[in-house]
């Protein structure tokens, strides 16, 4: 029997069992998503691969542990905290245009039906006689009265003199919102677009940039601790094989490295954050039509740190909270330098 005849049972299993998990996850028949999929489990494998490594090397940590348990327990609730945030921030979505537009027509269809019944519940009995209205027929004309009014809506909140045809989304053909942007990863448009994550695998806007914040900042956190664990570890068991040793290292550097990308990440969003800004915005501020002619010094969206702040975690609540383009009178009070009474007012709050 040849070689090749001793390899096809093989192959065909291999076949079968591929087969089957496609059948079980369809999602794997996506390349991207498989991507995706093999990314998180590589970061989670990386972060077992450093927790598991300094309990294996480190018998100081193992002896503080049986006398200070708390120590080692506060580390590992930090460790599933930051893995549970990932997973919650990979899995949810950052506000697409699609989802606010139909609850904002559903929203304003059950209105207009409200409405409706009230009139015809108000109408004097001489009227009864009249035929009613199906209430499918209600539904649509509520629905097609709702899609113009989307578009009103939404110019509404665009800087004065817009043309719709200049938000309109050529991929999704809908009206976008000021902020929104079509993320080709997605395939999809997205509210206040800042970046689409290739670690999470999705985008993050409106709806999940406050869980992407407490994600880096968790990680940020982790990283430091772990880092120091590692120093710890090097300084305190000089005596050790020199494979362990150079294992220790490497797995050192790499924290270090990483650790550098995070903080450095950590502080650029919390620029953003204070300031209401978006990655995107920022990026290419010179090349989106609504931020071409104000100065870079000059946050359009911005109203205060402590406003800022709040809207990003506490005001999201809804999925169609729409951020209006500031009036003129707005921008150029927002221009003007900062003087004494303004520190003393707080206007910067």
């Amino acid at each position: 029997m040849t070689m090749s005849g001793l390899c096809r049972p093989a192959r065909e299993a291999c076949r079968d069992v591929c087969r089957r998990c496609l059948e079980l996850f369809p999602c794997l028949a996506d390349p991207g998503k498989r991507a995706s999929l093999g990314l998180k489990v590589a970061l989670v494998l990386l972060h077992m691969v450093f927790l598991a490594a300094f309990f294996l090397f480190d018998r100081v940590l193992i002896e503080k542990t049986r006398k200070e348990p708390w120590y080692t327990a506060t580390y590992l609730v930090l460790f599933a905290a930051t893995l549970i945030q990932y997973f919650v921030t990979s899995f949810s979505s950052p506000g697409y245009v699609i989802d606010a537009m139909r609850a904002w027509n559903e929203s304003n269809a059950a209105a207009w039906e409200t409405s409706r019944t009230s009139k015809q519940s108000a109408s004097s009995k001489s009227q009864s006689l009249c035929p009613s209205m199906n209430s499918n027929l209600i539904g649509r004309n509520a629905r097609g009265i709702n899609s113009n009014a989307w578009v009103k809506f939404v110019m509404d909140a665009c800087p004065p003199g817009s043309s719709s045809r200049i938000w309109t989304c050529t991929y999704c053909n809908i009206v976008q919102p000021p902020r929104s942007k079509h993320c080709h990863d997605c395939d999809k448009c997205v509210l206040q677009f800042d970046h689409h994550c290739v670690w999470l695998g999705t985008c993050i806007g409106q709806k999940n940039h406050c869980r992407f914040w407490w994600y880096i900042l968790e990680e940020t956190t982790l990283c430091m601790w772990t880092l120091i664990l590692y120093i710890t570890l090097l300084k305190l068991t000089p005596s050790k094989p020199w494979w362990k040793e150079t294992i220790v290292i490497l797995l050192l550097f790499v924290l270090s490295i990483a650790f550098i990308f995070l903080i450095l990440l950590f502080i650029f969003h919390s620029y953003l954050a204070l300031t209401n800004q978006t990655t995107y915005e920022l990026v290419r501020r010179r090349r989106i039509q609504y931020l071409r002619g104000i100065p870079e010094r000059v946050y359009p969206f911005s109203k205060g740190i402590c406003t800022n702040i709040y809207n990003l975690c506490c005001a999201r609540s809804n999925i169609y909270d729409i951020e209006s383009f500031p009036s003129a009178e707005e921008l150029e009070a927002k221009a003007k330098p900062y003087t004494c009474m303004d520190m003393i007012s707080c206007r910067c709050c």
